[in-house]
């Protein structure tokens, strides 16, 4: 397996939660000691933020990117023939629009303190993102929450509904874009 193949073995795919999860600590343990005390609460509060924006850039990441444009098109498309396969994102794809898309704008139009605390909160919310999907796919959930957002994944999976319920950590945006699929049970009722 290369940097850029989907497809990972068991350790490759571990991997993914584990340079993440480093990364997010780094982040989190360089704001809570390094950083200046006095700027604590404001350093929250983009933490707070880059994990409100994880949701809305999971959603579009799903719905156009890994839906609407190629190579990421069948990449995805290999995930949705093979959901219990362990395929991924590149983690040096990932890691560069990370680096490139967030931390280092926010460094350059702002300070460190900033870029890494927006950084923790993304990094933060792609884990849960991470960690939610695998459940989807691989865990049972016999009730409660994880049984609702395992079948609401399982619809995006299903011939019928793919081009609906792209978030999978949340589906907040599904409901606000309306892409949740009650327009399509109205439509087809």
């Amino acid at each position: 397996m290369g940097l850029l193949t989907t497809e990972h073995g068991k350790a490759g795919y571990l991997a993914d939660f584990i340079v993440y999860a480093t990364a997010a600590t780094a982040l989190a343990l360089l704001v809570a000691i390094v950083a200046p005390f006095e700027r604590r609460t404001e350093l929250l509060a983009f933490a707070l933020l880059g994990l409100a924006v994880w949701t809305f850039v999971e959603y579009v990441l799903h719905r156009f990117v890994l839906h609407g444009m190629q190579p990421f098109r069948a990449w995805h498309a290999e995930h949705h023939r093979h959901p219990r396969a362990l395929i991924g994102t590149p983690k040096l794809l990932s890691s560069a629009l990370i680096a490139a898309l967030v931390f280092l704008p926010v460094l350059v139009l702002s300070d460190l303190w900033r870029a890494s605390a927006l950084s923790f909160g993304l990094l933060t919310g792609y884990m849960v993102y991470a960690v939610v999907h695998h459940a989807t796919h691989h865990w049972r959930a016999e009730k409660g929450w994880l049984r609702r957002i395992k079948r609401h994944h399982a619809l995006h999976h299903s011939p019928v509904a793919a081009a609906s319920r792209f978030g999978v950590s949340s589906a907040l945006w599904d409901v606000v874009f309306r892409t949740n699929g009650t327009s399509l049970a109205h439509a087809t009722s």
